[in-house]
């Protein structure tokens, strides 16, 4: 079993043996797998939605800049209070030399805003881009944000992750588990989309699509 899975595996175990928040994770699996909403996300063949998002050094980055050094890999994760977007982290800083051996580069986006972004990429150490999507723009125009269902938000809340703050705004959108592989000339070749948070994309299925590419 892959490393990252087997970790993902772990930590979604250990999160059902509380009955508040396997109650709440099941009506957030169930509610957006009654809605289809993944059938909505763009598709291999697509454009990748043109964007211009601050990064975490303060740049303003725009999705032809970032294309013209070579294909992309573009991860959406929730946010830092997410552990199993951070497990995903940890496993794309670790495949990220192979990433740039085959001439493409990583960009992570997230939600967040007020510098938990920064947060995130200097406790990954990380040497790829992570770029605020303020007001969940990128994400609405990828299809991969969904408002959270009423159950899970209140989990959250209890929990003391206040996504309002998180997120500068009362939104409270978030992206679904979204992996993509982008050429350069901005067309979506690969992707990979769950609504389910505790299934991420797999580094070794991610280097095989950019191996494709090449």
């Amino acid at each position: 079993m892959p490393k990252l899975r087997a970790k993902l595996e772990a930590k979604r175990a250990e999160r059902l043996l509380n009955q508040a928040w396997r109650e709440a994770y099941e009506d957030y699996v169930a509610t957006l797998s009654r809605t289809r909403f993944a059938e909505f996300a763009r598709s291999p063949g697509d454009k990748f939605p043109d964007f211009m998002l601050p990064s975490t050094d303060g740049h303003m980055l725009a999705l032809d800049d970032l294309l013209a050094d070579g294909p992309l890999v573009i991860t959406f994760y929730r946010g830092k209070w997410c552990p199993f977007c951070l497990l995903l982290l940890d496993a794309l800083a670790e495949i990220q030399p192979e990433i740039h051996k085959l001439g493409a580069r990583l960009v992570a986006i997230t939600p967040d805003t007020g510098g938990r972004a920064l947060e995130v990429r200097q406790r990954h150490k990380a040497d790829y881009n992570i770029l605020c999507d303020v007001d969940s723009g990128v994400g609405l125009a990828c299809g991969v944000m969904f408002h959270t269902p009423a159950l899970y938000d209140s989990r959250l809340a209890a929990a003391g992750v206040d996504l309002t703050a998180y997120h500068g705004n009362p939104s409270h959108f978030v992206p679904i588990a979204a992996t993509f592989v982008v050429n350069r000339e901005g067309f979506i070749t690969w992707r990979f989309i769950d609504v389910d948070f505790t299934i991420l994309a797999d580094p070794e299925d991610i280097l095989a699509a950019l191996r494709e590419l090449a």
